[in-house]
């Protein structure tokens, strides 16, 4: 027999909306934040039924802290709960970044918004190096002999991830489902598996082309950013780098770049930067379309699974064609960093905010990246006042 929750519906949506509104620090920090006070301090979520939600929320593709809250919605309150959390969460974030982006648009020509962008631009990078640092540990292993025997596999598809993408200058989509079949093929089989059949229909999902109004092709775009891309919410930035900037032309690469440090400088999941990017692109509607484009696949594949999700956390098969892809797209971030990097950082002083961004996260503990990109902010307005 199912517990009865012994908190409202309304506690919890509440409980989010101050989450999506006050916190920072990423996909690791926010997740952290939910066991914290769903678990610990208020007792509303059992330890069981958090590490089933955060379990689901590493198998199924999409950003893990907006996936872990839709579940923990999902868990007494079902479709109502998942919905209303998820919506609870997201939101705030959504609302600052398309305040934010009215800002950029309007004022992006003076002085004074370029040198903000040129600071916290090149502080950014050390941000996302570090983090994409800790997703390669947290997701493959440790960088030392143990972990390279015994995931060489996931090591040598990370290595691949990275010099592809950082080659071609894209992210590869058809590469990382062939890495995950691959894997699982070689790790769990699954019985019965027509491979040629199965192939050829995953191929088929990734090759159409539309010719539409650019609101149906940007809801196409950030629909497959939602539902393909694995990993946390840093993992869509390759994903998003090369079709945005690479094959659409919709954004330059330092209006990406741009939009990646609003998203870090705002409460809530990462991945709300599509909310950004599709106001710069279209207004109002294209950040809307952007923003339930990315998130639809997010909400459908956690409370679709939600019910059996025991039998399916369990299979060998999905743990194996997961951790496969995981290992690529983790590679790819790296990648997309060196690519970023290398456009972004074209003069000495921004090379020595970026690099002294991360060794001032690495070695001050409580430093939040809130308030190092404030500080690289002041510094970008010192320098250009100067020079």
């Amino acid at each position: 027999m199912e517990e009865k929750a012994h908190y409202s519906l309304w506690q919890m949506s509440t409980y989010f909306l101050h989450l999506g509104t006050t916190g920072f620090g990423g996909p690791v920090a926010l997740v952290e934040y939910m066991r914290r006070d769903l678990v610990e301090s208020r007792h509303w979520i059992s330890e069981e039924e958090f590490k089933q939600g955060l379990a689901l929320a590493q198998l199924a593709p999409g950003p893990l802290a907006a996936q872990l809250a839709i579940y923990l919605g999902f868990v007494h309150y079902r479709y109502w709960g998942a919905t209303l959390a998820g919506i609870a969460f997201v939101i705030p974030s959504f609302i600052m970044v398309v305040l934010l982006g009215m800002a950029y648009q309007a004022f992006g020509g003076l002085s004074w918004m370029q040198a903000i962008f040129y600071g916290v631009g090149a502080a950014v990078i050390g941000i996302i190096f570090l983090s994409s640092y800790k997703l390669t540990t947290k997701t493959i292993g440790s960088i030392d002999r143990t972990s390279l025997r015994k995931n060489t596999w996931l090591w040598l598809f990370f290595l691949v991830g990275a010099l592809i993408t950082y080659i071609t200058q894209k992210e590869d989509i058809l590469l990382f489902i062939g890495i995950g079949i691959f894997y699982m093929l070689l790790k769990a089989p699954p019985k019965g598996l027509n491979k040629q059949s199965n192939s050829f229909l995953l191929v088929s999902l990734f090759s159409f082309e539309y010719d539409a109004h650019v609101l149906w092709k940007m809801a196409l775009f950030f629909f497959k950013a939602g539902a393909f891309v694995f990993g946390s919410g840093l993992a869509i930035v390759p994903f998003l780098q090369s079709g945005v900037v690479q094959e659409n032309h919709w954004l330059t690469e330092q209006q990406f770049l741009d939009a990646v440090a609003v998203a870090m400088i705002t409460p809530g999941p990462i991945v709300v930067t599509v909310g950004f990017i599709g106001y710069l692109v279209a207004g109002f509607p294209g950040a809307v379309v952007a923003a339930l484009a990315t998130f639809l696949p997010c909400y459908l594949f956690t409370i679709l699974p939600a019910h059996h999700f025991k039998k399916i956390a369990n299979n060998g098969s999905i743990k194996a064609f997961v951790d496969g892809i995981t290992a690529a797209v983790v590679g790819a971030l790296f990648g997309a960093v060196l690519v970023i990097a290398q456009r972004t950082l074209s003069d000495l002083l921004s090379l020595v905010i970026a690099v002294c961004s991360l060794i001032a996260l690495v070695y001050i503990k409580k430093l939040k990246e809130p308030y190092l990109l404030l500080l690289a902010a002041m510094v970008g307005i010192c320098i250009k006042l100067v020079f």
